[in-house]
């Protein structure tokens, strides 16, 4: 046995693939990309013994070694080529037991392929609430490969498995030695396979059979070998459509026997439970499916709000104290200044929301995790079209509140090119958890908490108002470009419906830790670097301006002293700074919008990533002005901010609505502009996105000053 062995998971979609790699893997995971290609690989380490460490991949999920969309091609890129780094020492193929027949059509294809296969059957509680009974040894003499019982969900039968596992790492069982395939095409094109063979040092009928008919879409083939395969094809007279229909047709002949000998049902196994089939009478109706989805949404929004507000407050007043015994330990000078007013008053303003992420993601974890994201994804599809999108979209576009960049890689599970690019397009146009701190604080200063129907507030209404107007306007945006990129290709969305379940617990734990993980790693790179640049900028200028600032304002205001001589003198400081040239240099172009000179800053720090905004005005406003009992966390400057032309409060309702609106359309992301063009292969579509999100923004935002002020 391999002292690293490799571990390949491979199953159908829903097959409880991604709950075994968590089982077995842990925290001990990391997400990069597969070599060559942008696909998302997930990948972890598990203990096989005291001295062999294996590696697991969790590979997408697929129905068939056929592929549809560009995720599923990278599993047969791998299992064709041995040569690949994340080629496997044994499969785990993860079979949902209530649906035998359909998940061994996937097995039957890579067990022909001649690797070492191990059968784990996963729902078997849920094959015994629709009255299967799977008989596991049986099933394993049929197929010929170890076959292991297992609960994903909860970790059952994972001993089992990594003995099945280890033994044939130690004695590999191949399938397809003496020729037992399940299907072998060297029965019909006998000269053709050994054609193949031949030429290409294979010794699997199988395999073989994948390099005529994929060669196009494998990227270890180059351009010689794949004209070689056309001329084999048109040699032999190959026609790959009908060849492919045919294998299926066999395999499942082979199939329905296994699983008749193996599998034994109750009359009544297709009679769903009473209490499930009227939850989705209900969840799944064209009107109250819906109404439902609407009402989760509004609790989820509203509970953001009341239940993150308390642990918020606490880390607000615990980073300013922290400032100001800071400042009084330490001695006085720019790198206090710099720790202070940069660093500390920056990272503050994005550690404040973590409880509102970490809220956000335990529900949406629990919606998952309950089987109802899945009927939401029903019900949507029929929407979706209407707009030239596909069912599928539904998973970027929801993705897309967490963050843009998975999100988009994940339409690559849409195999119509056009639905893709549409997609692609409109998914930054949904509001991502960078966004969530802008908001957050924004409508905390101008909305009223209200109550409205006793449990809701104003301010919860106004941030689903938000989101949903983020999903308003990627439909209609999708509806207008699809009328500029021409596509002949049909789309379609299948998609199994899961069975309602006990939300795990572990698993929910995971996915909010994962989050705030991110949020707060890829944030805070961003922000320590952009903080330090900030502070630069705010607390030098040119010539001696800043070094004479006291004596300037002193001379133009001798009646000034204490508190109110020190706030003049920042706010002198800042406005003279390098950061305040800027600022005012811009301010001609925003000021249409309501923005002035320091907000001018902020949106220009936030080209780089949105949740920069929250912590730069943190950091501008520390440095404008001195902070004090009164004003010490970043909503109280903010709110105490005085519009030095009207003398009123800065953060009024049209100019906090007004940014509100200009971050819902806005791009201002670095990594999605950069992704987009990964997915898209050029300038032209990014640039295209970049453009209309840009003014959309900007005449939005024009719009709601304008008609508020």
């Amino acid at each position: 046995m391999k002292k690293t062995p490799t571990i390949a998971l491979i199953g159908n979609p829903n097959s409880g693939k991604s709950s075994l790699f968590n089982q077995l893997t842990g925290l001990r995971q990391k997400v990069g990309n597969f070599p060559s290609v942008t696909i998302e690989k997930k990948s972890g380490t598990w203990l096989l013994d005291s001295k062999t460490e294996s590696i697991v991949i969790d590979l997408p999920g697929l129905y068939s070694l056929y592929p549809k969309s560009l995720d599923e091609r990278v599993v047969i890129d791998i299992l064709a080529n041995p040569a690949h780094e994340n080629y496997p020492d044994v499969v785990v193929m993860v079979a949902d037991a209530s649906n035998l027949k359909r998940n061994l059509l996937l097995f039957t294809q890579v067990a022909d392929l001649g690797l070492p296969v191990v059968l784990a059957l996963n729902m078997l509680d849920v094959a015994r609430d629709k009255h299967l009974q799977v008989n596991a040894v049986k099933l394993a003499m049929k197929l010929g490969v170890p076959v292991v019982r297992i609960n994903a969900r909860v970790g059952e039968g994972l001993d089992n498995l990594k003995q099945a596992i280890v033994q044939t790492l130690e004695r590999p069982v191949i399938t397809t030695l003496n020729q037992k395939y399940f299907f072998n095409p060297a029965d019909q094109f006998p000269e053709l396979i050994n054609d193949v063979k031949r030429t290409n040092q294979l010794s699997n009928n199988y395999l073989a059979l994948h390099y005529v008919q994929q060669h196009d879409i494998f990227s270890f083939l180059n351009t010689e070998k794949r004209v070689a395969f056309d001329q084999l094809i048109e040699k032999y007279d190959f026609k790959e459509s009908g060849f492919q229909a045919a294998e299926t047709m066999h395999r499942y002949a082979v199939i329905d026997g296994l699983v008749k000998d193996s599998v034994k049902a109750a009359d009544d196994f297709l009679v769903k439970p009473l209490w499930t089939k009227r939850l989705d009478a209900i969840l799944l109706h064209p009107f109250w499916g819906y109404a439902v989805f609407l009402m989760v949404l509004l609790t989820i929004f509203q509970a953001v709000f009341t239940l993150a507000t308390y642990p918020m407050d606490m880390i607000d007043a615990g980073v300013s104290a922290l400032n100001d015994w800071l400042k009084q330990q330490l001695p006085s000078g720019a790198l206090t200044d710099l720790l202070t007013d940069g660093l500390i008053a920056g990272i503050g303003g994005v550690v404040i929301f973590i409880p509102q992420i970490a809220f956000l993601f335990f529900l949406v974890a629990l919606l998952e995790e309950s089987g109802y994201m899945a009927r939401v994804m029903v019900i949507m599809d029929k929407l979706m079209r209407k707009f030239g999108l596909n069912g599928k979209s539904v998973v970027p576009l929801i993705s897309g509140v967490a963050c843009a960049v998975p999100a988009i890689m994940s339409a690559r599970s849409i195999g119509n090119r056009k639905e893709r690019l549409l997609t692609i397009l409109v998914t930054p146009l949904m509001s991502c958890s960078a966004r969530l701190p802008i908001f957050t604080i924004l409508i905390a200063l101008v909305v009223p908490a209200t109550p409205v129907l006793g449990f809701f507030t104003l301010q919860g209404l106004t941030l689903m108002g938000l989101y949903l107007l983020g999903l308003v306007s990627a439909l209609l945006s999708a509806w207008v470009i699809k009328g500029m990129v021409k596509n002949t290709e049909r789309g379609y969305f299948v998609m199994e419906m899961p069975t309602y379940k006990t939300p795990r617990w572990y698993h929910v734990g995971l996915s909010v830790w994962d989050s705030v993980k991110s949020f707060v790693t890829e944030a805070g790179k961003i922000i320590v670097a952009i903080s330090i640049i900030l502070w630069v900028l705010a607390s030098y200028g040119p010539g001696d301006t800043i070094a004479r600032a006291e004596e300037t304002v002193q001379k133009s205001n001798p009646a000034l002293e204490g508190a109110t001589l020190d706030n003049a003198v920042a706010a002198y400081k800042l406005e003279h700074s390098y950061a305040g040239h800027f600022g005012k240099f811009i301010e001609p172009v925003i000021a249409p919008l309501g923005y002035d000179w320091k907000i001018g800053i902020a949106l220009l720090a936030s080209f780089a990533a949105r949740e920069v905004f929250v912590g730069t005005m943190s950091t501008i406003y520390s440095i404008g002005s001195a902070a004090d009992d009164d004003n010490g966390t970043i909503k109280a400057r903010m709110r105490a901010e005085i519009n030095p032309k009207t003398g009123e409060p800065m953060y009024t309702p049209a100019l906090a609505f007004s940014l509100l609106i200009f971050y819902v359309f806005a791009m201002m992301c670095m990594s999605t502009i950069a992704v987009v063009y990964r997915e898209t292969h050029g300038w032209k579509w990014p640039l295209i996105q970049l453009a209309y999100m840009t003014a959309l923004a900007y005449g939005l935002a024009f719009v709601t000053y304008q008609l508020l002020k």
